[in-house]
């Protein structure tokens, strides 16, 4: 009997190390309107999550919840193992550090090269020599496939795609464990949306990321999103993967992964 409690509690410790982000009960309401409503969403360590949801239904007001960028009315939020409201602030900065963030439009100051706006989280967390900021722009701008030149280039200088590379390369600026991005193929043509998503891809398979994507984009949903969590009536209606989403009663889930835009691509992913 011992032996088996033992192993039970073993696998519960496991999957509980498993998850990387958990929020529980979340509720958020601007004046009377309520936009989320005991929400509750795991994201595991290591896997890209799509979330997904109708226009309006509050799937970024999440994101900047769980970041404590909006107050929420209740529920909990748990970030690497910690609980994110109730530590210290030096606890809540060591986790910042570890998160990475890119927002719908890329939030690139608009004053700022490149090489500059990348080494914003290296001046606010790190206390490291101009030089070795400098060389670590470089590898960044690298690592999500920008041409060295555009180090010194001003927002208004980029692509719209450019403008996204530039904003992973800023989100990536502290090496983070977990990757929150906010309609990173928003804006981006069929070819460089898909070129994103191989990127969003391989990088959390050579560093090691978790990613929590807010997306409305079926191809990266079919193609690169270990599971997906679909928000609805104020909660996640449903997670899992794409067969899941599939067998999932429900008219708009079915509209949506079955619709005439899906076809196709549920097609190809059968074929």
């Amino acid at each position: 009997m011992d032996n088996t409690t033992q192993t039970e509690s073993q696998i519960v410790a496991q999957d509980t190390d498993n998850i990387i982000l958990s929020a529980r009960g979340i509720s958020v309401a601007f004046g009377e309107h309520q936009v989320l409503d005991n929400l509750d969403l795991d994201v595991h360590r290591g896997e890209i999550l799509g979330f997904v949801g109708a226009s309006g239904t509050g799937k970024s007001v999440l994101m900047r919840t769980m970041l404590r960028l909006i107050k929420r009315q209740a529920g909990q939020v748990h970030i690497l193992g910690r609980d994110y409201d109730n530590i210290s602030e030096q606890e809540r900065i060591s986790i910042d550090m570890r998160l990475g963030v890119l927002f719908q439009q890329g939030a690139l100051f608009s004053s700022l090269t490149v090489k500059e706006n990348i080494q914003v989280p290296m001046r606010e967390y790190l206390n490291i020599p101009q030089g070795l900021m400098d060389d670590l722009a470089r590898l960044k701008i690298e690592l999500v496939g920008l041409a060295p030149n555009a180090a010194d280039k001003y927002p208004s200088e980029l692509s719209g795609g450019m403008i996204k590379r530039a904003a992973l390369a800023r989100a990536l600026a502290l090496d983070p464990d977990l990757l929150f991005l906010d309609e990173p193929t928003s804006g981006l043509d069929p070819i460089g949306a898909a070129e994103f998503d191989d990127l969003i891809a391989k990088l959390r398979d050579t560093l090691g990321l978790t990613v929590y994507m807010v997306t409305h984009d079926l191809d990266s949903l079919f193609s690169v999103c270990d599971r997906i969590a679909v928000l609805g009536r104020k909660r996640v209606l449903v997670a899992g993967d794409i067969d899941t989403m599939l067998a999932f009663e429900d008219d708009w889930v079915q509209s949506y992964f079955r619709g005439r835009r899906a076809r196709s691509i549920v097609r190809l992913e059968g074929s």
